[in-house]
């Protein structure tokens, strides 16, 4: 019976996939149609007060959630393998402590120190009534992330996909709400008011949480008190941590080459003989029009990452070799079954696409370099969640470190050479770095078993999409059609060859 109270509601490692794959792509929708809201709503300059403010949130994120969800849904997986219920809960209750303590000193120093703040950070000071409508956010996302991380832990991927979506659907109805209500009062109010949203979908997933938590709660048998688990505390509280520091750690050099990039990127275009307005439009191609793009079918693969930590988490606790194995290599073939059509895509349709969603065909040529660096890219998130399952934090921190440092140097050097191409390059480089080194970490630690006919397929049937898309683009193109049917037809077509062709192999190999 404590075995099948256990796995109520667990979904397998797929199923947990293809729910936060779905929910994400619900999500990604609705946070498209809000932007378009504040956009119209707000105007240029009550966007430009928003991103002031915006950037706040990751740091607050990492600050916050101290790299603890991936810890606990990692350890919560292990005690659930071992039906350890007096674990579970003293991880639960460790965190909780940690994050609340965080978040409410992080909130109680915004508060007294917002207007120091703010004379630091914001280059408009309107958008410091955005900052100060932000602050309430942190001891939300501090239980949230708990809770989430407990639920992931779990494998009950349906709870984070229906808090996340109704998360988005409170946003919209917020900032229409507040938005339309401050707007009269000036942009600044109106600006604060659209931050404030995010509160509210945060507490609106947050209660969505907490009430799936106390049904979860109780169809398990009492363990210990609280008392009893802070009694063992500090043993939890030194695993979490070993887990969670280094994925902080890894957070903060992520946010300081952010705000590091556009400053070297500058740099190595001024010394290829851009003045800085044609360097800083460049630079908007880039991340404003080409990176948007690359990343936007990478969804799948983060949903698959989420999925994949308590999936090897578990099987490595109970010493499952073979189900580890078949799990890693079932995340490889959703990586490459997203990866490889995706790329395609994006290299052959490059100016299509930019022209047709950004009126920006000049971003072509920069997707075009990027895409084939960005097959990879659908491979280096699954390996290092990889990682974090079998307990390897440090070993991805010191792999992303080193990316880092390779994509910086190769900036530098390509770019004042090769002006914005040399900028895309040395970003390429950076992901390939990343992904090489993630695939031997893991090939080290665990071994690397994979079928091979999947892949020799695959490298089949990439050139024969892209042949059979260009032609059909060049003959839509030829016959009068316009530019949004000849590529979304051609897209159809090269996918649908695609995939016979991929079907058709894996039959004629059989």
């Amino acid at each position: 019976m404590e075995r099948k109270l256990t796995t109520m509601g667990k979904q397998s490692f797929l199923q947990g996939t293809l729910i936060l794959s779905s929910a994400a792509l619900v999500t990604r929708a609705l946070g498209f149609i809000s932007s378009i809201f504040l956009a119209r709503m707000l105007g240029a300059e009550g966007i430009g007060l928003l991103m002031m403010a915006q950037p706040l949130i990751p740091l607050i994120i990492t600050l916050t959630e101290l790299g603890l969800p991936v810890a606990i849904s990692k350890l919560v997986a292990e005690a659930e393998v071992r039906q350890d219920h007096a674990k579970t809960k003293r991880i639960l209750v460790v965190s909780l402590i940690v994050t609340s303590t965080l978040s409410i000193t992080l909130t109680l120093i915004s508060l007294l120190c917002s207007k120091y703040i703010a004379s630091i950070l914001l280059a408009d000071q309107r958008a410091y009534y955005a900052m100060v409508a932000l602050t309430p956010i942190a001891p939300i996302i501090a239980v949230s992330a708990v809770l989430k991380g407990y639920f992931r832990g779990k494998q009950q991927m349906k709870t984070i996909a229906v808090s996340d979506i109704f998360e988005n659907i409170a946003n919209i109805c917020t900032i229409l709400l507040l938005v339309e209500w401050l707007l009269p009062y000036g942009v600044e109010y109106a600006a604060a008011g659209a931050m404030a949203a995010s509160v509210v979908s945060e507490a609106t997933s947050l209660t969505i949480l907490s009430i799936r938590f106390r049904m979860e709660r109780a169809k398990l048998p009492t363990t210990i008190s609280i008392s009893e688990a802070l009694a063992k505390g500090k043993s939890t509280l030194f695993e979490l941590l070993r887990i969670g520091l280094p994925t902080t750690g890894q957070g903060f050099i992520h946010s300081l080459y952010g705000a590091f990039q556009p400053l070297l990127v500058a740099s190595s275009l001024s010394l290829a003989g851009l003045v800085t307005s044609a360097a800083t439009a460049q630079f908007g191609l880039l991340t404003g029009y080409a990176l948007p793009l690359l990343f936007l079918p990478g969804f799948v693969t983060h949903s698959l990452s989420t999925a994949l930590i308590p999936a090897i988490s578990e099987a490595h606790a109970s010493r499952d070799n073979l189900l580890m194995h078949r799990t890693i290599e079932q995340a490889m073939r959703i990586a490459l079954l997203v990866g490889a059509p995706s790329t395609i895509i994006l290299f052959e349709w490059a100016t299509p696409l930019a022209t047709l969603i950004y009126q920006a065909p000049e971003a072509g040529q920069l997707i075009k370099i990027l895409a084939p660096f960005f097959f990879l890219f659908y491979f280096e998130g699954p390996l290092h969640a990889i990682l974090l399952g079998l307990g390897r934090a440090s070993t991805a921190m010191w792999n992303f470190i080193i990316s880092i440092i390779c994509r910086t140097a190769a900036i530098f050097l390509l770019g004042s050479r090769l002006g914005i191409e040399g900028v895309a390059l040395g970003i390429g480089m950076g992901v390939l770095v990343m992904t090489m080194l993630n695939f031997f970490s893991v090939s080290k630690a665990v071994g690397f078993y994979m079928e091979l006919r999947p892949y020799v397929a695959t490298g089949v049937c990439m050139p024969l999409m892209g042949i059979c898309g260009q032609h059909a683009y060049a003959y839509l193109q030829g016959v009068g059609l316009t530019l949004l049917p000849s590529v979304l037809l051609s897209i159809l077509l090269a996918l649908a060859c695609y995939f016979a062709a991929w079907m058709g192999m894996r039959v004629w190999r059989t």
